[in-house]
């Protein structure tokens, strides 16, 4: 796995050299990153796609399996297999808007891998889970499915949008993202940049439970933000 460092924008470097050892204050706050920054965040929790899977989930970019990391004022992965992460107390019930700004590397000609968040997650230790997720990938298009057990369910096949900033040499070292997922009433909107992508009623989609991030196979992001309003 190449250093994550050299792959990082000048205004998280220039951040990273002022507070990388810094401590998060409230080990309650999944919303920040927690423990010591540039190692892996205290109170996190990961499930990958094969169970079975032996993954070494570290702060050493040449010899873990997936490198996650706090990374003030947020967090970076690079993976590794696909699966998800979240913070044992990052849950919600009934109406919320999660919001998240996350930055895409180098695809390294792997653009059909995506990237994004979950929401509704349920049992996430056991063969019984579920979660609702929303991603992109870097052909500009962003999908929206159910996972229940080892199956998943297509709610939007992938889709073509122009709201989506995607990486291409002119990006220079990283492409912006803000997703928002909001739950009003029966109601789910996703939304990007500002636009929303797709509403829909919730009927039997259980949008209550842990949230965090998807993330697929080879893929290099950092996420600034993520932000839940009650």
């Amino acid at each position: 796995m190449e250093t994550t460092m050299k792959k990082i924008t000048g205004f998280i470097l220039a951040v990273l050299l002022t507070t990388s050892f810094s401590f998060a204050q409230n080990a309650a706050d999944g919303s920040k990153p927690q423990g010591e920054n540039l190692k892996v965040p205290d109170g996190w929790e990961w499930r990958f796609d094969k169970a079975d899977a032996e993954v070494n989930v570290g702060s050493d970019s040449e010899s873990a399996d997936v490198f996650f990391v706090n990374m003030t004022p947020g967090w970076h992965i690079t993976t590794g297999p696909a699966g998800i992460y979240y913070h044992t107390d990052n849950k919600v019930e009934g109406d919320f808007t999660l919001d998240s700004k996350i930055y895409l590397f180098d695809t390294k000609g792997r653009n059909r891998e995506a990237f994004g968040l979950f929401i509704g997650g349920q049992d996430l230790k056991s063969d019984d889970q579920s979660y609702v997720y929303f991603l992109l990938r870097n052909t500009g298009e962003f999908l929206i499915k159910k996972r229940s057990g080892s199956e998943t369910s297509t709610i939007k096949g992938w889709t073509k949008t122009d709201a989506m900033t995607m990486f291409t040499e002119e990006t220079e070292s990283t492409a912006e993202n803000d997703f928002q997922v909001k739950v009003a009433g029966d109601e789910i909107i996703f939304s990007l940049n500002g636009e929303v992508l797709s509403s829909m009623e919730k009927g039997d989609l259980n949008t209550d439970g842990h949230y965090g991030f998807r993330v697929n196979h080879s893929i290099n992001l950092h996420i600034s933000s993520l932000k839940l309003s009650e």
